[in-house]
């Protein structure tokens, strides 16, 4: 059997024929004897001919593609988001296009030039760790083509985005830290442009305040939350504060990285210091204890942000009012935080 797929030149080259006879035998139209048609099908049929659906909606000027910008698909959160984005355009006769930016900035604005190139009707973004300036999405707006943000968006009131209520995930966290007797607990915070991390920062900071505790900046340390960065702001933040009980990291992989440096220091996990992350990563269920976390609705995330682009596509873009949809966490309680419990 022949699994290599002819082309219309090679059926127009072996039938004697134009392309565009082929063409017009294929597609049912024009006017073509119904010999010759049935020999073009026949052909077709035998040399397992497909036809190349996206090129001819690209001429009609459709993709029928909705395009995706995300910094990566380590781990478990944009994969799971990504999930339920192609579900909801699944379920509406879209394709996916997606691009990572491997949280490069210039990276982004390449992968946004590809999508621009292959017409998609429609962008989803969420923005990598190093995209401070956002000019770039200006060309996406220019064209009137449909545009929304996801998890991480910019800071501009003219956008469509779907956020999770950050603030209140951390606020959650810490005030259970709290909750369990800590008190000098350390934040391991990610970079500060970046509304997810700021919003994280500012509802750590507002919940020591609630409890009238005061912030100590030895207390604090920024990185990419990165494993390798977690590991290192954990050995920097035991230097400074040795006596620290607690530690609320602004993702998981950030509070996965702490731990083998608090067993080095001798420190239970958590008996001697509690642990919460963000983002509810499928590891922090195979961490020994399992890791306290905010789940961050990855799933309903990626439909959501999906359906808003969907309603985008289907009016007029410019006629479409902006929209921010935010969606509400939930913290998961597990044992790396139970540390009343522990030292019953």
């Amino acid at each position: 059997m022949n699994l290599s797929r002819a082309s219309i030149a090679e059926l127009a080259s072996k039938l004697n024929l134009s392309p565009s006879t082929i063409s017009r035998a294929l597609s049912g139209q024009g006017r073509i004897s119904e010999e010759t048609r049935q020999r073009v099908r026949q052909l077709a049929q035998e040399l397992n001919y497909q036809p190349n659906h996206l090129a001819a909606a690209l001429r009609k000027g459709r993709s029928n593609t909705l395009g995706v910008i995300v910094p990566h698909i380590d781990g478990d959160f944009f994969a799971r988001v990504l999930k339920g984005i192609e579900h909801g355009a699944t379920q509406a006769g879209f394709n996916v296009m997606v691009c990572q930016s491997n949280e490069n900035a210039g990276h982004e604005k390449k992968n946004l030039d590809t999508l621009l190139t292959a017409q998609v009707e429609g962008i989803l973004v969420s923005l990598s760790l190093t995209t401070k300036d956002v000019q770039h999405f200006e060309e996406v707006r220019r064209r009137d083509l449909p545009l929304v943000f996801f998890d991480r968006v910019p800071e501009l009131p003219q956008v469509s985005a779907v956020v999770l209520d950050d603030y209140q995930g951390a606020y959650q966290a810490v005030e259970h830290l709290l909750g369990q007797g800590c008190r000098r607990i350390a934040h391991i915070g990610g970079p500060q442009h970046l509304n997810i991390c700021r919003n994280r920062y500012r509802a750590y900071c507002d919940a020591l305040r609630a409890h009238d505790l005061p912030l100590d900046a030895s207390l604090v340390h920024f990185c990419d939350l990165t494993l390798p960065e977690g590991r290192q702001a954990m050995e920097t933040l035991l230097q400074r504060r040795p006596d620290l009980d607690a530690v609320f990291a602004a993702n998981d992989l950030a509070v996965a990285g702490a731990m083998p440096v608090l067993r080095a220091a001798g420190r239970r996990i958590p008996q001697d210091v509690a642990l919460a992350g963000f983002s509810n990563e499928l590891f922090t269920l195979l961490t020994e204890p399992h890791l306290t976390t905010v789940d961050q609705r990855c799933e309903e995330m990626g439909r959501t942000a999906v359906r808003l682009l969907l309603d985008m596509v289907a009016e007029q873009p410019h006629q479409f009012a902006p929209r921010r949809v935010v969606l509400q966490p939930e913290l998961v309680i597990r044992e790396s935080s139970q540390q009343a419990a522990a030292q019953k």
